[in-house]
């Protein structure tokens, strides 16, 4: 049994480069929340051995995902109240269009193993 505030969470920059503080884990998975200033665009990246659940908190955004063997490709307006999955292998990206930071929670099964799982992939948009 774990408690943790968010002004005391360590804050880390995640290999798409937002900006993560890692919450609380449990065996079958961690929480995060995570910030993307205005501006900015993250790199695409796809994730092997993990799969995520975000919930958006503030801000606005467009989230791009694409699913690598059929090609499908879906383009999502981000604002407070979505939520969306990233499955294994699925490559994805985001950007803030908005004038405040886009925030959400990450909730990433099995809990967060490191940077090694997430590969840099061509995504839709040109990161910094």
């Amino acid at each position: 049994m774990d408690t943790l505030r968010l002004d005391s969470a360590v804050t880390v920059v995640a290999p798409d480069g937002c900006t993560v503080r890692p919450l609380l884990a449990l065996g079958g998975g961690s929480l995060a929340h995570c910030t993307l200033e205005p501006g900015r665009v993250s790199y695409a990246v796809r994730h092997q051995v993990v799969e995520e659940i975000w919930y958006f908190v503030s801000g606005r955004g467009e989230l791009w995902r694409r699913e690598p063997i059929s090609g499908r490709e879906v383009i999502d307006a981000c604002e407070p109240g979505l939520c969306i999955t990233i499955p294994k292998v699925v490559e994805f990206q985001f950007r803030n269009t908005g004038e405040v930071p886009l925030e959400f929670l990450c909730h990433t099964m099995p809990p967060w193993p490191g940077e090694h799982v997430a590969t840099v992939v061509e995504g839709k948009w040109q990161p910094p």
